[in-house]
């Protein structure tokens, strides 16, 4: 794929491991520094100079997540107004946007969430990237990643037994991104669907069994209907 494709957080988790992957993809990766989202200016002065067909907007704020109820205002800021302002920015110049959001969107109750499902985030930091995605919507020419990811190797000695998700390592998602690039509209992105513990126990045989509580903020089962990307990517 020979388009330029700007990638804001360009120092962040996963741009790094997207820089050592990556095979395919034409990329500018521009750190805060270099992009700093919640200034227009800076946005479209980076942009003149690069002249992207594509923004991969993967900057924001994730973890640690209790941060995004201790300091809402930085949630709001980095993952509703940036995103707003580089939607803003993408829609002046007609450059494809491709948002990455977080399958923490949904409720996480049921389970096997469809693109088409209704949204109800579980915390602050769904809620913080729903906003996110209202704006990026509301642009035609863009790409919602509903994705559920995480470091390699897997962070923690213990892992949820009774908790069942969709994760996927981060060199996972460079992978397809070749094949999903081209899609609008919305797309979940993750793995196959099963218990953290699970997920985890392929990657470090040692890792311990734990319960999750369930609690309101905790749903146990925040799995993705992944039909979409599987046709996708086949």
């Amino acid at each position: 794929m020979n388009q330029k494709i700007l990638v804001t957080g360009g120092d962040g988790r996963f741009s790094k491991v997207l820089k050592k992957e990556n095979k395919f993809l034409n990329l500018i990766f521009k750190s805060k520094k270099e992009l700093n989202i919640m200034n227009l200016k800076s946005i479209e002065n980076c942009i003149k100079k690069v002249k992207p067909k594509i923004i991969m907007h993967t900057a924001g704020l994730s973890r640690p997540m209790n941060l995004h109820k201790k300091n809402i205002s930085k949630s709001i800021d980095l993952n509703i107004i940036g995103t707003a302002n580089i939607t803003k920015i993408c829609k002046k110049y007609n450059i494809k946007l491709v948002y990455f959001s977080t399958g923490y969107v949904y409720e996480g109750v049921k389970g096997n969430y469809s693109e088409s499902d209704p949204v109800k985030p579980f915390n602050n930091y769904g809620l913080s990237k729903l906003g996110g995605e209202c704006a990026v919507a509301m642009y035609s020419n863009s790409l919602i990643l509903r994705i559920t990811m995480t470091e390699k190797p897997f962070l923690h000695k213990k892992a949820f037994l009774n908790l069942k998700t969709n994760f996927m390592f981060h060199d996972d998602l460079v992978k397809m991104l070749p094949k999903i690039l081209k899609q609008k509209g919305i797309l979940n992105v993750g793995g196959r669907s099963q218990s953290v513990y699970s997920f985890a126990k392929k990657n470090n045989s040692k890792v311990k069994k734990i319960r999750a509580k369930k609690v309101l903020d905790f749903p146990l089962n925040q799995t993705m209907n992944l039909a979409k990307l599987k046709k996708i990517i086949r």
